[in-house]
Parts: C-alpha cells; structure tokens; sequence
C-alpha cells in the first residue's frame, strides 16, 4: 500500500518529504523552499497534498501584526496633537481657543480632535473659550502615555505582534484603534511541517528523487526515449473538482422526451398561437357560451387586441347552427342564439385542443396530429397549480379509428414513459365516450389522473365537415415532469434553483 502511495507522489512532494527529513521531521515552507530550491506556491502546493494523505501534519498560526500609517509616523516623530498642546499649557496654562494653532503649531482642522482627546485624558478643560491645564495634565508633563509608547516601539520595530503586547501595550492599542488611520492592522500566517508516523514509514522504504515524466513527445516515441523515462503512478480515486456541465432544463427534457414519442408514433406536429379567439378555443368545439370554464375567473381574456378575425362566414355559421339546434347532424344542441360578438372575443388559450380543431378545418383525413404548447387559466398558484403550464395535444382520424385505438396509443405511449395506465370514464364539453388517463405510482400505492382523451363529438365534426371519428387526447406535462424528477411542487420547474438543477442527472435513469 505505502509503495503505490510513493509511485503516485509527485516530484514536489518527495522534495518536501525529503527536506523534512534533513531538517529532524518539522520545518518552516520558508525552509522548504531554501532546502530544495522550490518556490513557495510550489511548497505549499506540495503539502497541501501530502497532508491530504496524512503524510505530513500542517500547524496554522494566525496573528496580527501592526504597523503604522503615514499619519502614525507622523505623530510617532511629533507627538499626539493633544501632546503638542499640552506641552503649549505647560508653558501658557491657559490659552485662547482661537490661539492654540498658532501657539501649539498643529493644523488648524486638528485643533478639536486634539482638543477632545486632551480632555479625554484629564490633561486640560475648557472655560469661556479658554483651554486650561488641570493638575492631572501637569503631572503628565514628563510622562508619556501607553498610546505614544506603543506609536514609538512600532515606529523603531517597524513591525509589531499584536499578540505579544503587554498589558500596558494593549491599552495604547485600544486608543490608538480608536483613531482612523494610524494604525495598519495585517493578519499573518505562520505555517509549520510536521511528519507523521506514516511519513517516517515511507522514508525508511526510500524515496528516490528523480525527474518524472507527465506526458510523451512526438519526438521522445520517435527515437523511442520514452522507454528511459520514469512515469509517476496517477491514483485514479484521487478527489476532482466538481464539473456541472450545461444541460437541458429537466422540463424541457420532457418536451423533448414526449416529442420524439409520439413522432416515433407515426404523428405530425403542428403548432398553434398562444392568443386565440373564443371561437377556436370554445365554440368550435361545442362549449356553450354559458359554461362556467368561461367565467372571467377561470380564463384570461385579452384587452389589446379585444377581437380577432373569425374564419369564413360558412364555418361560423354553422358552429352557431350546431350550439341553437345541432345544425343538420341529428342533434338538439344547448338550444340557445349563438352571439358571434362572444366567439370574436381575445382570449389566452386554455388548452391546445384548439390546435387540434384549428388543424381539422385545414387537413382532410386520415391524419395522426400532436402539438405541445403553453396554455393559460386563471389558476390561484399552489404547489400543484399555476396559472400557465404545458400541454401536450393530439387526434387521429381515420374509417376505421375507434375508442380502443385511442386506449391503444394512450397506453403505448405511457409505457413509452416507463408508466403503468389505466382510464376511467369522465365527461368533456367536446367528446363522447371520454375518459381521463390514471398513472401508478408504485411508492404511493396509488393512481394519478394526468389527462382526458375521448372521441370528438358530431357537433364538433360536423360544421368542419369531417365525415370520420377522430379521437382526440390532452395530457399535462408538468405534473408528469413533477413525478419523474420526485418533486412536491410544480413551482420548482420554474424557479431559478441552481443547486438543485446541477445535481439532476443530465439523462433520465
């Protein structure tokens, strides 16, 4: 074990083992360096590594170091302002305020702050715009105070460790902290090597220190040199840095994933847009024009622009025949006057069905078609709502095209998915029979519906013109993408949690 752990260490690291073995099993990176002739981030590189495999202990110091300022020599060399001034008193005993910048020789814009810190310490008071001198200032005359003799050994050492100060020292210090800019504060690292007991283990087998090769040259497999060199052994269960490569959004990859299966299917894609008139989204598909889905609550209608264009007056004539009395296709209908104003209405479209009809009017069967889009409900958002979200949309048309045909594909595309289904009969505004799609959930024990399917209505086909049965399906695609990626609330494929979305694994499992 320790030899393979010696092919795999790198020349630097056999330095430092090598130097700490002439120095008695401790040394200083400084030392190293000096040793072996290794620059210091070499050094550090090198111990770094050796740590990390418990060949070496590394010991941390960290302290603070002071220096002065350019004002802080300044004053070392001079004396405080309020040093300056007492000295004036000491000759004067008292002064005019406006007087003391003259007689002192200190700045005029220090004269306050002097002022302050000289009645801070109890060398003097102010009286009627006179500075007076008090008993405890005439006994510090001669005597200087713990912030002038920490400015002076600074000054004459150039450099001091906070951490040595004496007691006396340290009161200086919290003085001088206390004014901007006298003083530099640096924190220091002080690093010292230690062999381990598994260090010493690889010295006593040896180490031989010898130039190592990386990588082979063109030239080196020319002339076959490459046979003398040595070659360091590489651990391949060595730690790497953490790599997040770019990669689809998980979402998106289920577009993808539901695209490239039902174009597998055989089907044609289409694509609709996403502001849509009532009558694409509602009435050609046989909704009432009182059904609650309508309700100002429940969709978003458009302002700007307020109507659309309709298609040929024959088309919307006979939508409006199918809703009064289910035009010439043996149908009551709701039994109501059609407004056409309603059908013209802007509306964001609530379901890709529209598509679906919109590609009815325009193609002739047999046709298999699918379309994938946003679609938009005024939805109060929770963690299993939001007001736009992803469908997934498609019709067959065909003679012979039946129900089971539609459980058929339904069925195939969610084992497809890697989904067990079953369905259940439900109830749709534009299909009949109609049923909702369930999924099992193995770790719940339990079925989800995820979407309707079901066989278009004759007052659907009918003003259309279409003569076949067309079954039709729309499936939603978030709670689907939630289930695959183990998620509790839709609202995380939209927000931008980058620590989540890294760790997901770029293919599915």
């Amino acid at each position: 074990m320790l030899k393979k752990t010696i092919d795999e260490m790198h020349l630097y690291e056999k330095k430092v083992l090598k130097a700490l073995d002439i120095s008695g099993g401790e040394a200083t990176p400084e030392e190293v360096s000096r040793s072996q002739d290794l620059d210091l981030k070499q050094v550090m590189s090198a111990a770094g590594a050796l740590a990390s495999k418990d060949i070496i202990k590394v010991q941390k110091e960290v302290y603070e170091v002071l220096s002065l300022s350019e004002d802080g020599i300044e004053y070392a060399h001079e004396g405080l302002p309020e040093r300056r001034i007492l000295k004036t008193l000491g000759e004067y005993k008292t002064i005019q305020m406006e007087d003391l910048s003259e007689k002192s020789g200190i700045n005029p814009s220090h004269v306050k702050i002097a002022i302050g810190w000289l009645i801070r310490k109890g060398w003097g008071t102010m009286d009627k715009g006179k500075v007076i001198i008090t008993p405890e200032g005439e006994s510090s005359l001669e005597i200087s105070g713990p912030d002038e003799i920490l400015l002076k050994k600074i000054l004459k050492e150039k450099k001091l460790s906070l951490e040595g100060l004496s007691h006396d020292l340290k009161v200086g210090f919290n003085l001088l902290r206390r004014r901007k800019g006298l003083l530099k504060i640096i924190k220091n690292i002080d690093y010292l090597f230690q062999i381990t007991p598994k260090g010493k283990e690889i010295l006593d087998i040896g180490i031989e220190i010898r130039k190592e090769a990386t990588q082979v040259t063109h030239e080196q497999l020319k002339t076959g040199s490459w046979r003398e060199l040595h070659y360091r052994g590489y651990d391949i269960n060595a730690e790497h840095p953490e790599i997040f490569p770019g990669k689809m959004h998980p979402l998106q990859r289920n577009i993808q994933e539901i695209r490239r299966i039902f174009l597998n299917l055989g089907f044609t894609e289409s694509r609709g847009t996403i502001l849509e008139s009532a009558f694409w989204n509602f009435d050609c598909l046989f909704q009432p024009q009182d059904h609650a889905a309508r309700e100002m609550q429940d969709t978003f209608y458009v302002k700007s622009p307020e109507t659309t264009d309709l298609p040929s007056d024959e088309l919307v004539g006979k939508v409006g025949q199918a809703h009064l009395n289910g035009g010439n296709i043996g149908s009551d209908g709701w039994g109501y006057r059609w407004d056409v104003d309603v059908a013209r209405q802007s509306v964001l479209r609530t379901h890709t069905t529209c598509v679906s009809a919109r590609f009815l009017a325009e193609n002739k069967p047999p046709l298999k078609m699918f379309s994938v889009g946003r679609v938009f409900r005024r939805e109060t958002i929770t963690y299993k709502h939001l007001p736009e979200f992803h469908q997934v949309e498609g019709i067959v048309a065909a003679e012979e095209i039946n129900f089971r045909n539609l459980l058929g594909i339904l069925k195939e595309f969610y084992h497809q998915l890697g989904f067990e289904v079953r369905f259940r009969p439900a109830y749709f505004p534009y299909t009949y029979l109609s049923t909702e799609c369930e999924i099992y959930l193995p770790e719940k024990k339990s079925w989800i519906e995820l979407g309707g399917a079901g066989m278009f209505r004759p007052e659907v086909l009918g003003p259309l013109d279409v003569e076949t049965p067309v079954a039709a399906f729309g499936l939603g695609i978030e709670r689907l993408a939630m289930i695959r990626l183990g998620i509790k609330d839709i609202r995380m494929l939209y927000q931008s949690n980058l620590g989540w979305l890294r760790k997901l694994p770029i293919i599915e499992p």
